[in-house]
């Protein structure tokens, strides 16, 4: 996130404008504009209010808006995955299969234990019939 509010600063100092002008422009608070540039997402009730900020702000200063929200999204799954995106690339590098509940290839034991019940009871049944003869 702070990476993201470098790039912002930078292109906002570059373009010479100060935050002011900025958040007047796009009709925000000058601290949003601060929180952002500084990479407090805390300061911000809903992710989709920086999304939308980040998107407006970017674009705004010329900058590619979507590149720079797909870096946040990036972020945020990091922040909040159990797997990191390091992992998931690694796995997806080595082509494993990744095997979850809902993935995962289902037993056929049941289908062998059931087959092979069939095949005795027909087995059994053919004796039987043989002996009676």
């Amino acid at each position: 996130m702070r990476d993201i509010g470098e790039k912002l600063k930078e292109k906002r100092e570059e373009n010479g404008l100060s935050i002011e002008e900025v958040a007047n422009d796009l009709k925000l608070r000058p601290n949003q504009i601060e929180c952002i540039e500084n990479g407090d997402k805390d300061s911000f009730k809903d992710v989709s209010d920086i999304k939308n900020i980040i998107m407006e702000y970017s674009r705004y200063l010329g900058l590619d808006g979507e590149e720079l929200v797909d870096e946040f999204n990036e972020y945020m799954f990091d922040c909040t995955s159990k797997i990191s995106v390091d992992s998931i690339k690694e796995a997806i590098n080595k082509e494993k299969e990744v095997i979850s509940p809902y993935t995962a290839k289902k037993s056929n034991k049941r289908f062998y234990i059931f087959g092979g019940f069939c095949v005795l009871l027909i087995i059994s049944v053919i004796i039987i019939c043989l002996m009676i003869r």
